[in-house]
């Protein structure tokens, strides 16, 4: 008997999984140290990217590393030099500076020059916690836990409708990550928590591949443990595109107007938010690869699917219809 787990995760783990590493796969934001499996470059990442933008980050890890390129060579360096480099690239909090230089220290003292491929292991280093110990052997060694952090409880607890305790969150993060799998995984949820479902979600013009299974999109309710107010949702350009699929999945193809009545309860053919705000909707939509449209003379069969933007609903060469791309 499986283990019953909180919130509405589907049965259908594997295609949960798939769909998550593809879109992940397809097109991700590029980061070097996604590029590296060298702990020690990981680790000056994870460290550096404490409560610091990423943007400062960029720079301040590829000088960190041109300076000081290997952990031996960190460890043989003056303390003093390393907090100075810490501050003159407003990295913040120069106790991590300090801290980075002991690790390097235990590595190589401790260690032997080797880094630990456990996290538990990795948390005897000098101020490195559970969090950064996992993300180490995630990245590095492919040998880490689901990581459970603000983003990634965001996620879960808007797709999955987990509950806000901590013990859920753990509990589904972990029966969600294939085993063997935590370098990709950690980097594909973590992505979705920071580029589809920020606390403005965008997960139409990101392509959130949750959105078939998601509590939120259905519902339209985007709060979470860090977002405690709805953001603004109701009547938004994100509402509609999500009836339009909506719509649409439940019918093979529709006529614009009656795709349009079932958008908005104000939709009038010819008023503000008519046929041409609908087009302009289903623009966007063809433009990501959602939808399609065909164009038909009155009582014909569609004809070929357009690839350019949509034409007007009843343009004297017949009526516009639309479907979902299949």
């Amino acid at each position: 008997m499986s283990e019953e787990l909180p919130g509405s995760l589907p049965a259908d783990r594997d295609q949960v999984r798939a769909a998550l590493i593809e879109w992940y796969e397809a097109d991700h934001r590029s980061y070097p140290w996604r590029e590296t499996t060298d702990p020690y470059e990981i680790l000056v990442s994870e460290v550096m990217s404490q409560q610091t933008q990423l943007d400062r980050v960029l720079e301040a890890w590829s000088n960190f590393l041109d300076r000081w390129p290997t952990v031996a060579d960190l460890a043989s360096a003056d303390q003093s030099a390393v907090v100075a480099f810490w501050s003159a690239h407003s990295l913040g909090y120069n106790n991590r500076a300090r801290y980075l230089h002991e690790a390097a220290n235990q590595v190589r003292d401790t260690f032997d020059g080797t880094f630990p491929t456990e996290p538990d292991q990795l948390e005897e280093l000098q101020g490195v916690g559970p969090y950064t110990a996992n993300a180490v052997a995630s990245f590095a060694f492919n040998n880490g836990d689901a990581v459970v952090d603000t983003n990634v409880k965001r996620v879960l607890h808007r797709a999955f409708d987990v509950p806000d305790e901590d013990a859920a969150f753990e509990a589904v993060a972990s029966a969600l990550m294939p085993p063997g799998e935590s370098r990709v995984w950690n980097n594909a949820i973590m992505e979705l928590g920071g580029v589809a479902c920020e606390k403005t979600p965008a997960c139409d013009s990101a392509g959130c591949p949750w959105r078939e299974y998601c509590h939120a999109y259905e519902t339209g309710d985007f709060t979470a443990p860090d977002v405690p107010t709805q953001p603004s949702f109701e009547g938004s350009r994100r509402q509609m595109r999500g009836r339009v699929v909506r719509a649409l999945g439940e019918n093979e193809r529709m006529d614009i107007d009656s795709l349009g009545h079932r958008v908005r309860v104000d939709y009038s053919p010819d008023g503000e938010y008519g046929r041409s705000w609908l087009r302009e909707l289903l623009n966007d939509l063809q433009a990501d690869g959602l939808v399609e449209t065909t164009v038909a003379a009155d009582g014909d069969v569609a004809g070929e699917s357009t690839a350019g933007e949509a034409t007007d609903g009843e343009a004297g060469d017949g009526t516009l219809f639309v479907s979902l791309r299949g």
